[in-house]
């Protein structure tokens, strides 16, 4: 049998490539991907190979995917044929893997393309979590991308009050509050210091979470920070943030920084604010079936996987309005 996937062979170039399937062992299973996900400031960067994210190709990208169990070896223990299953595999109609990188659905009610979300959710939990945000701290998201909409709104479901969401597109500013952000601000606003005091009450910022990735917002990030707060590094910045004033801007105010990548994480056991991913998974289908997490506004573009080469190139050109992009592999 054969499948499609998609490959880059090289720098800013998308195809979709045949593969025979691999023979299947017994103690593998093979799934039909239902949908994936891109993940747009992740695979743009690796796709153009940005500072910090080069690659090399061919590539085969993606880290989000939703499929049903359609056959398995004879020691598979724990899931059957039909089963829907999440995993970190790419961009392909279908795959081989071992039930350990394999998480069943068990939310009956969840449609799959918003469980596809599940570890882009997962990533900014993470970075949340190591936020260790108290009930009423005023939170500032830097960046409106699918990162920061899903840390704001986790955030908030930690307790932070208010939840206030940052970026420089109207549309995205928009799309925050829709999704559940108490305040929304364009950070080059000649009045914003005024409104993030007026919305914190005074209080001013106990966490500001970077998802933006741009080296220069770093800076803005422990600028705005007030004094004894946080200042979590979600997004992968590609490239180098220059001309800190540690002193004035870090060490004075007595700040922490928290580098908050995916992959720093327990391997086997969760412990408070510091879940293993496989929980962190399990979690984000469950707020995202329940609803605490909201989705479905952020699907801004649906295509065949076939087509995936359509959505790189709005990525390539940085269309502010493309954020959630479903890939449907099913015939």
């Amino acid at each position: 049998m054969k499948g499609q996937r998609v490959v880059w062979p090289s720098r800013a170039t998308v195809e979709i490539e045949e593969f025979e399937f691999p023979s299947l062992g017994d103690n593998e299973i093979l799934v039909a991907t239902e949908c994936s996900l891109i993940s747009p400031g992740t695979e743009r960067a690796f796709l153009l190979g940005l500072p910090n994210a080069q690659g090399r190709y061919p590539s085969y990208p993606g880290y989000s995917n939703i499929g049903v169990v359609i056959d398995s070896g004879k020691d598979v223990d724990g899931f059957k044929i039909g089963d829907r299953v999440v995993s970190s595999k790419g961009h392909t109609s279908h795959f081989v893997a071992t039930p350990d990188s394999l998480l069943k659905v068990t939310e009956p009610m969840l449609s799959s393309e918003e469980g596809v979300f599940f570890n882009l959710c997962t990533i900014a939990m993470q970075g949340v979590r190591k936020a260790k945000i108290e009930l009423g701290e005023p939170v500032l998201v830097l960046g409106g991308g699918l990162i920061g909409l899903f840390a704001m709104q986790l955030a908030k479901l930690t307790g932070g009050l208010p939840a206030i969401t940052a970026d420089l597109s109207d549309y995205r500013l928009q799309l925050a509050k829709q999704v559940g952000a108490d305040y929304t601000v364009n950070p080059e606003a000649k009045d914003l210091i005024d409104q993030l005091d007026k919305v914190t009450s005074g209080r001013g910022l106990a966490v500001v979470i970077e998802a933006t990735g741009h080296p220069p917002v770093v800076n803005t990030a422990f600028q705005l920070a007030d004094w004894h707060g946080r200042v979590v590094l979600l997004a992968s910045t590609r490239g180098e943030t220059e001309r800190v004033n540690f002193y004035r801007d870090i060490h004075g105010k007595g700040l922490t920084v928290v580098g908050a990548h995916n992959s720093v994480r327990p391997r086997h056991e969760s412990s408070p604010n510091f879940w293993t991913l496989r929980d962190d998974w399990e979690l984000s289908l469950q707020l995202i079936a329940h609803r605490r997490v909201v989705v479905a506004p952020l699907i801004t573009h649906r295509l065949a996987g076939t087509q995936a080469a359509e959505a790189y190139q709005l990525l390539m050109e940085w269309d502010q309005n493309l954020l959630g992009v479903v890939l449907n592999w099913e015939d």
